[in-house]
């Protein structure tokens, strides 16, 4: 397979060095272009992450910045020349998408970390292994929208641990409701604005800012069945308490679930184990996108969340729930930045390929 060349919009930002990295060696994508904002345009990579007045590299990613890509020059988001590119991963913020996503989307695919797109009718939320189906929406947005290229957020990085677990619940099970507390890392806040030092430093937060909302509403889409018209969401209810812990990365989940039917910790345990996503032979899959743990004390995100490339979700403590009818729950950490962000949105980029989205 001839690799495809790619830019990445957003580059000198924490996602845009999170795409670099999840790029870096890809055997399908190459990445060719860098672009960011007009601060940054003219300059090679390496001047742009370098502060002009302390010297400092302002890389933020715990692997090196790619070598290769050091040398390369980084253009203007706005005026980005997508002549032989074949996809776009924008790590831009909403406002930003909101204006430049549609102006690279009518010749190119483009794969987004944003939520700017996230809620038209047209557009799925793809989640790598849950929702494949819903990829048939990016027929419409092309008819509707006179594009030849397309747009394809992923979701909030919390929903998406959340999601990869509920999939196979609703699947064999159904689900009636479910409920939600979130420990988020301190990552998922970004770097300006985000939280200070002296904010979470033995702290929790108890309150982030349209978190909430968002769970509940991209999980009723992502879960939802795709039809003639588009999604028709799910109907259960979804009660979401989100806060920031003091931990690097990784978001740990306490997710109780009533089910449509009864089952035991181990009937869900099974479920969670046999979920594979149809990812098989797709380079950034983990080997199993559930992780599930025996050990009382765990997961952690100190420990899990690297597990399977930063790809798994990891799950413990499966147990019944008596507070609601068929009620289960349980304990998951998924890493905020890798499946839950940039390496999540390019190993739907490279499910996107093989089923011919992208060309």
């Amino acid at each position: 397979m001839t690799r495809k060349r790619c830019a990445v919009v957003g580059a000198t930002g924490i996602a845009g060095q999170q795409f670099l990295v999840a790029l870096d060696g890809h055997p399908w994508f190459e990445v060719t272009r860098l672009a960011a904002s007009e601060r940054s345009a003219g300059k090679t990579y390496a001047d742009a992450i370098r502060d002009e007045k302390s010297g400092a590299r302002r890389w933020w990613c715990v692997e090196p910045p790619p070598a290769r890509m050091l040398d390369l020059s980084v253009e203007n988001g706005e005026g980005l020349d997508l002549d032989g590119i074949d996809v776009v991963f924008s790590a831009v913020e909403s406002d930003a998408a909101r204006v430049l996503q549609p102006r690279y989307a009518k010749t190119t695919a483009v794969l987004s970390t944003a939520s700017a797109f996230r809620y038209e009718d047209d557009v799925p939320i793809m989640v790598p292994g849950v929702n494949h189906g819903h990829a048939a929406l990016i027929d419409r947005q092309r008819k509707l929208r006179g594009w030849s290229g397309f747009v394809v957020p992923l979701p909030n990085c919390t929903t998406m641990g959340l999601v990869v677990t509920l999939k196979p619940l609703l699947d064999r099970f159904g689900i009636e409701r479910v409920i939600m507390t979130s420990m988020q890392g301190v990552s998922g806040a970004g770097r300006s604005p985000g939280v200070m030092a002296l904010d979470i430093f033995d702290n929790v937060i108890p309150y982030i800012p349209g978190e909430e909302e968002k769970v509940a509403r991209e999980t009723g889409k992502i879960l939802g069945l795709m039809g003639a018209d588009g999604v028709a969401p799910t109907t259960f209810p979804v009660s979401a308490t989100c806060t920031r812990a003091a931990v690097t990365e990784g978001h740990t989940e306490a997710v109780t679930v009533s089910l449509g039917r009864r089952a035991t910790p181990r009937d869900v345990e099974a479920a969670f184990r046999e979920f594979d996503g149809g990812l098989s032979g797709l380079p950034s899959a983990p080997r199993r996108l559930i992780t599930v743990h025996d050990d009382p004390f765990r997961p952690q995100p100190r420990l899990d969340r690297d597990a399977d490339g930063g790809m798994t979700t990891s799950v413990g403590r499966v147990r019944e729930d008596d507070a609601l009818d068929h009620g289960i729950k349980y304990v998951l950490v998924s890493h905020n930045t890798k499946m839950g962000a940039a390496k999540g949105a390019v190993l739907t980029a490279e499910y996107l390929l093989t089923t011919g989205y992208i060309k």
